[in-house]
């Protein structure tokens, strides 16, 4: 299964990454040489030495990008959230991490819970094409989404036009909390953000070459170290598949 999985998965003898910039969880620096530094480029110098190949990073300012790209022939594999609009065109393992999304209101807010969220005249921002807005379009029924590109833009939008909602990573959410006083984050969830591993579904052994390295990174407790490694706080190993 290696050596079929190695022809579709590195066709050039490189396996080359699609990496999202633009999830400081999983990135979260550049090296020396300026290539990302983080869990989900460690996952993809595993996959790759899994493989037998070296590693190739192709870097994208948003998982939107990334994911336009697949079949391409620009990226081999894709590091982003798995959802079911990404789903339609690839191949995704089961999560390999998760990290919570939910929602900050402005002081003073009537919205005390998730369950106040989704009720009309509730503006929520949010980044355009996350994978956390892919949910929101998918499940948010009488709230409108306002959605902005980038997550700094998001927050500015959220604030400058008084907005209601602003919908993010609970991560992300914590820091920006501390920019201005009274904003508050609400308790639970509405989503976990499941990272996968994808591939074109064309590669069907590379597919399920990449489901098994998968749940072995976790099983194995590699995921964890990359975690603990990168002293990232708001992501967990996902559960097994």
């Amino acid at each position: 299964m290696t050596d079929k999985a190695r022809t579709e998965l590195a066709p050039t003898g490189v396996l080359r990454a699609g990496i999202n910039l633009s999830n400081f969880l999983l990135v979260t620096g550049r090296s020396a040489n300026a290539e990302p530094v983080g869990v989900s480029p460690d996952m993809a110098r595993a996959a790759a030495a899994a493989l037998g190949v070296p590693v190739h990073y192709v870097p994208f300012k948003t998982p939107g990008e990334l994911g336009d790209q697949v079949g391409k022939n620009i990226w081999d594999i894709g590091l982003i959230g798995a959802e079911p609009q990404r789903a339609e065109k690839i191949a995704f393992t089961a999560a390999y991490c998760e990290i919570e999304a939910t929602y900050m209101v402005p002081p003073g807010s009537p919205i005390t819970s998730i369950a106040d969220v989704d009720k009309k005249g509730v503006r929520i921002a949010v980044s355009a094409r996350s994978a956390y807005d892919l949910w929101l379009v998918n499940n948010i029924k009488n709230a409108t989404l306002v959605q902005v590109s980038g997550l700094d833009a998001a927050y500015e939008k959220f604030m400058t036009d008084k907005l209601e909602v602003l919908a993010g990573l609970r991560p992300g959410l914590l820091k920006d909390v501390e920019k201005a006083p009274g904003l508050k984050i609400l308790d639970g969830k509405f989503t976990a953000v499941q990272q996968a591993i994808g591939t074109a579904k064309a590669n069907l052994a590379g597919a399920a070459f990449l489901a098994d390295f998968v749940e072995k990174a976790k099983k194995s407790g590699m995921v964890a170290e990359f975690i603990e490694r990168h002293k990232v706080k708001g992501l967990s190993v996902a559960p097994p598949a």
